[in-house]
Parts: structure tokens; sequence; C-alpha cells
């Protein structure tokens, strides 16, 4: 059993299709692991009847005995982050506004997992509305780090990233706008790549034209194996005006790659800009290592956008998103009762924002793309940290303070992921080694130019082939 647990999703799906392993004997492996591991780090939520699953398992191996395989995922157990729905599984976005709420229909993300074979068990969980990167919330509670229960997992894909590392599923899909899918991913030791905002389209979206920062896409224990997730999950709809026509089945292609000569950008703390826990730089830079020996230049890098500017650009247009969203439930009084401080600072910044700096801040987006720009036509890649902090106690809502600084927000913590969101390009995160009073991981976010997909997990594939430490390091609860 632990065996299965262990394979990647590249080999499992090549063993399900000659017929090696059955759907039922994946489905039994991972509920077993589920069962043995959740009730402590609480990843996996609204789950579905066992049975259910046991049936959908079995429909699966009688469509591969007559030939018939649904897709690349047939047979995969699968728990849907709470962000986004899934026909006929509780959809809460862990808010308890949501509770009793039950989609009809799949996103479009969704639909493409399940129609290549994906069996649904439950829901990962999620912080409320998915605001923050620490994952509890007033319906399910606290999501626990796969390397410490005792500390945050990290958000808002906390849940699919534990459930990733502990083996209970073997790929997990997330959402990203403030590093939903990078600070998870780096905080449990695993991979989360971010797309170039339309790789994966969103929707049901009510505003194509304007609400172009969160992502969906994929996590996984390797890179290969984010490529596979991301082969069903990327490609173009006619709903979706900005998805690039790529075909998909580029992510599933072999990622071997030289990279000899090729030059990485060090941002590192944004030229003392900042605040970082001790040890996050020296972790990360001691991992940078793994570039070099693969014939990488790794160089310091800055960029021309002053990290102030670039960090009120982002609050500003996160109000009007978020605030756009969530408007409705604060205007009914009732409603708001039950939504979380963030969710309501949000709101309320959201409704004071005038024309002039709304328009201010769209100019600030393009001067923060301009200089990534500049800045990759020196380097070939750019790197930063995925957090500003380790892994941090589980019963603290957010950092208040990092290396004497005050945060004034619940997610300046974070402010280290928000520049490549803002200039919507493509960045996986990749585990850089543990550090910290506590020897908690952290993780380096790779990014590359716009589109660029495909090579960003490439290079991530070639540094982790040359970090073995990476797949030999488990969390202590798998023994």
């Amino acid at each position: 059993m632990s065996e299965l647990l262990d394979m990647s999703a590249v080999s499992l799906a090549g063993a399900i299709r000659k017929k090696d392993v059955s759907a039922r004997e994946l489905m039994t492996a991972h509920l077993a692991r589920v069962d043995a591991l959740n009730p402590r780090f609480n990843a996996i939520v609204s789950r579905i009847d066992r049975a259910a699953a046991m049936g959908e398992a079995a429909a699966c191996d009688e469509d591969a005995a007559a030939g018939r395989f649904r897709g690349v995922l047939h047979g995969f157990p699968h728990a849907v982050k709470d962000t986004a729905p899934a026909k006929g599984i509780r959809f809460t976005q862990g808010s308890p506004i949501l509770k009793d709420n039950i989609p009809a229909a799949d996103s479009l993300v969704v639909s493409r997992m399940r129609g290549a074979g994906a069996i649904f068990v439950g829901k990962t969980n999620v912080p409320e509305f998915a605001l923050g990167s620490h994952s509890y919330n007033p319906i399910f509670g606290t999501t626990g780090n796969a390397f410490d229960s005792g500390k945050s997992a990290g958000g808002s894909t906390g849940g699919g990233a534990v459930a990733l590392a502990l083996r209970m599923v073997p790929l997990a899909d997330g959402s990203d706008f403030g590093g939903s899918l990078r600070n998870p991913a780096g905080w449990n030791n695993i991979f989360g790549f971010r797309p170039s905002w339309g790789r994966v389209p969103s929707i049901p979206n009510s505003d194509l034209f304007w609400q172009n920062f969160a992502t969906s896409g994929p996590m996984a224990r390797s890179a290969r194996d984010v490529a596979l997730l991301l082969s069903v999950q990327a490609g173009p709809d006619p709903r979706a005006p900005f998805a690039p026509a790529d075909d998909p089945a580029i992510f599933a292609q072999p990622l071997d790659r030289d990279w000899k000569g090729k030059r990485i950008g060090w941002l590192g703390d944004l030229g003392g800009a900042l605040p970082m826990e001790p040890g996050i730089i020296e972790t990360c830079e001691k991992a940078l290592a793994a570039f070099r020996t693969i014939g990488m230049q790794v160089e310091e890098a800055a960029l021309v956008e002053e990290p102030g500017a670039m960090w009120r650009t982002a609050v500003t247009l996160r109000h009007w998103s978020v605030g756009a969203d969530l408007e409705g439930f604060y205007d009914n009084p009732a409603k708001r009762e039950m939504m979380k401080p963030e969710a309501i600072w949000e709101v309320e910044g959201y409704k004071k924002l005038t024309p002039t700096e709304l328009t201010k801040a769209s100019e600030g987006r393009t001067r923060i793309f301009e200089a990534f720009r500049k800045a990759f036509e020196k380097f070939d890649f750019l790197a930063l940290p995925t957090a500003q902090v380790f892994p941090f106690d589980a019963k603290q809502h957010w950092p208040r303070e990092i290396a004497g600084v005050q945060m004034d927000s619940y997610h300046r913590w974070m402010e280290v992921t928000l520049p490549p969101t803002m200039a919507g390009l493509p960045v996986l995160a990749i585990p850089a080694g543990f550090g910290g009073r506590h020897r908690l991981p952290i993780g380096i976010q790779l990014i590359g130019p716009r589109n660029a997909d495909l090579d960003v997990l490439k290079l991530g594939h070639a540094y982790e082939q040359a970090s073995p430490w990476i797949a030999r390091t488990r969390p202590p609860a798998l023994g």
C-alpha cells in the first residue's frame, strides 16, 4: 500500500494504463491514508461517502478492462480545493455564509479534471474566502503543516499542499492571487505552479476583462507531476478571451533540456525592502547552488519599480478584485456578521476607492510588468523566496511583525508574492530546504517571462534532479 502512495502521478498513470494497478487499489490505499492522518492534520473536508468513491473506482476499472480510459487521471482519488465548485459536493469557500451550498455544476477546471478520470473524494481546506495564507475557517477549523501539525500549512491552498505531502492524494489543484499555490508549496516541501494568467481559464467568471489576478493551477510532489496536471487544466475555451491557444499536451512532454549558460537573477528581499525572518534568505541562497551545478549563472538582480509602489498597486487592485466579489455579502447585515475582519477590510477598502486611485493602480501594474520585462532582458529567469517567514503557530491568525517590523495588514507578510502576480507571469514554487528555529520548510519562486510556462517547469525539473534531498525528505508523520 505504501508503495502505491509514494509513486509519482506520472508513474501511477502509466501503471493504470498498463493495468498493473487498479483504481480500486489506488482508492483503497489513499482513503486509508486519509483515515489515518486527516483527523490530525485536517487537510480534506466535505468527504464523500466511501461506498460512492469505491463505486466510482470500480466503474473506472470496468472501463479499463474494456480498453476505455477516461484520461491521464483515470482512477485518481482527488480532493478539489474548496474555492472551486464541484457538482454535488459542498462548496463553502470556508465561509459560514456558504456552509450548506451545494453546486449544480463543475467549474471549467474541475470539469476538465473529472473528464480526465479523477474521482472526487472531497474538498481541501482553505481560509475563509481564500483570504490570507493560513488555512483556517469557522466551519472546518485549521489545517496543520505536514511537517508540524501545530504550525500553519499556508494558504489558501493549504489543505491541498498538506494532503499532497502526506500522500492522501496523488495531485492537488489550487488557485493563486497572493501566493496561494506558492506559499503552501514552499511550507510543505512540494511544488506549486501559478501559470501565466489565462493559461488555465477561469470559468465561470462574471468579469472576464477585469478579474485577471487569480488563476487556477496545479500542485504536486515533483515538477513532472505538476506538468501532468497542467496538461489537463490548461487550454483554450471559447468563453475565455485571453487563454493562449497552445495545445496543453505540450506539458505532458519530457521536461529534460540543457541549461548551460542560462542566467537566473536572485531578487532576494528586493534590496532590503522586505523584512525577512532570519534564515529565509540564507536557506534560499544555499538552495540556489543547485542551479550552478546544472551550468547556470546565478547573480543578484533588482527591479526598477520601487517595492513600496508595487505594494500600493497590489493593495488597491486587491481591494477592487476581492471587494467586488464580496460586496453583496457585506451589504447584507446578517451576512456581514459572519464575515471575518479581513474580508470586511477588503470590502470597505473597495468602497472607498476613487476612479483616480484605480487609474493610478492600473498604471502601476503596467510599470510592474515593465520592470520584470526589463529584468528579463538580462536574465532568463528570476527568483524570490515563497514567503517572508517560516511556518508560524497555527493558533496565530497572521504574523504581526517580521524582524521587528510591524505588519499593517493580514497579507503584508506575503508581500514577496505579489509582484509576479501583478505582472501575470508563470511562477513555480520549488522546495528550498529547512531553516529557522524549528527547522521547517521554505521555498523559492522561480519566475519566467510571460507564457514561458513550459520553460519554467523544465527548469524546475532540472533543479529537482540536482536536489535529490527533496524526494528523500518526508513528513515525520509518514515514518
